[in-house]
């Protein structure tokens, strides 16, 4: 314990979520808050999914877990989705505590800044922004739950899938996710308005409330709202042309505009959030390749969803582009994006890449589902989504590990490559340039 200081932040930050996935597979396991079928294995399992905001299950949450139990789970959402160390200098805060120089690192980890400034007044922005938004989405899902469902049931159906939902969970009460309402206006609206809000990253939102011109914007914040409108089209176009006539997905609704809503549902949970309307076990297998290519894609940085990140995506598009047109520098938006940028990208999509194709590697001989279920599998717990084709239900011991350890590192991994690609050093000793041949 006394060298506990002196690790460093990314190191304290994983530790912290390690003993919160420990500490909500201990509660979890308790006879009050399971039926008796939920063993440690199971126990360990969901608190992982549910601390990394991703959402595979081993089993039914609905069922499987008592009232208390579901409140464990929700609750490991929301602090695992906004950040441990968020709510951790925000009590500080509150107990009127000084907020020190160790803390404020770990919190600059938390949120993925590269500077110590304003990060109190971002905190704060994160967790009133969640409150205002779930509060409402509340009220308004529970017009559809509270109906069906009475007040007690009714109310706390649409808290929990809120909480999930906002925080890019995927976590469901019904063993079909969400497919009971694929039509529903209400559900196809407020659920993807959460993970799509909360998606964008809490520095997009509060520079949008902060400038709130499109002109006085940054940089950082005009590609993620640009880029996530050009996946959210594209997610829903995709899935829509390839899904359209297949009977067990979109080809079971008889009018053009029910299949249009579900195909809009399922363009974007893949998004990180995780829910699903339609059975993704009978999705065609491009569109499963294409729905994983979103998966690891993610979400914003800052934000509740996981992936490489939208920003890294575009990046790594402009780099290419600016290959190609034989431009020494990026450019977007009337600014300049510079080679160090670049090397990070790269460094984090090469590392996102390994860990994807290891895990992959390790899953197949594990594992006697079919390549694409698997991979599936993989991509969805890599970019903390949730999404199944059936495997995880099937998952051996030893597959359940393999998962467990890429949903830890898919939500924690960036967060700690992060601190490493902000922190710059320069050589003292320079090279003479050498030739290599690519391509």
């Amino acid at each position: 314990m006394p060298r506990l200081p002196h690790l460093s932040p990314p190191a304290v930050l994983a530790l912290l979520y390690f003993m919160f996935i420990v500490l909500g597979a201990g509660l979890l396991r308790l006879p009050m808050a399971n039926d008796g079928t939920v063993g440690w294995m199971e126990a360990l399992f969901t608190s992982t999914s549910a601390v990394t905001v991703t959402g595979l299950i081993v089993v039914d949450t609905g069922t499987a877990f008592t009232l208390f139990g579901q409140m464990v789970v929700a609750g490991l959402i929301q602090f695992g989705g906004l950040g441990l160390m968020v709510f951790a200098v925000l009590l500080l805060s509150a107990l009127g505590l000084p907020i020190g120089l160790p803390q404020r690192m770990v919190l600059r980890q938390e949120l993925n800044q590269s500077s110590l400034a304003n990060l109190g007044p971002l905190a704060r922005t994160v967790l009133k922004v969640a409150i205002v938004v779930e509060v409402i989405s509340a009220a308004v899902l529970a017009i559809v739950f509270v109906p069906e469902f009475g007040w007690a049931q009714g109310a706390w159906h649409a808290v929990f899938h809120t909480i999930s939902a906002f925080n890019n969970a995927g976590f469901a009460l019904f063993p079909d996710s969400l497919s009971q309402w694929a039509t529903n206006p209400v559900i196809n609206l407020v659920i993807p308005f959460n993970f799509i809000l909360s998606g964008l990253g809490f520095v997009v939102i509060a520079d949008v409330l902060q400038r709130r011109r499109w002109h006085r914007l940054t940089l950082h914040s005009k590609l993620m709202i640009v880029g996530t409108f050009g996946l959210i089209l594209w997610g829903w176009a995709m899935f829509a042309v390839l899904e359209w006539t297949n009977p067990g997905t979109l080809g079971q609704f008889d009018q053009a505009w029910e299949r249009l809503i579900a195909a809009w549902f399922q363009g974007v949970t893949p998004r990180t959030a995780g829910f699903n309307t339609i059975d993704t076990t009978a999705m065609r297998d491009e569109t499963a390749l294409a729905t994983m290519t979103l998966m690891v894609i993610g979400g914003g940085s800052t934000s509740t969803a996981g992936g490489i990140k939208v920003t890294t995506f575009i990046v790594l598009i402009l780099a290419t582009i600016a290959f190609f047109r034989r431009h020494s520098e990026l450019r977007a938006f009337g600014r300049s994006i510079g080679p160090e940028e670049v090397m990070k990208v790269l460094a984090l999509t090469m590392i996102s890449l390994v860990l994807v194709m290891v895990s992959l590697f390790v899953l197949t001989i594990l594992q006697d589902d079919e390549f694409i279920v698997l991979a599936f599998e993989v991509a969805s717990a890599f970019g903390t989504v949730g999404m199944s084709m059936g495997a995880t239900g099937n998952l051996t011991m030893g597959g359940q590990i393999v998962i467990i350890i890429v949903m830890f590192l898919g939500r924690v991994g960036p967060l700690t490559l992060g601190f490493f690609l902000a922190t710059r050093s320069r050589p003292q000793v320079r090279f003479p340039e050498g030739q290599i041949y690519l391509g």
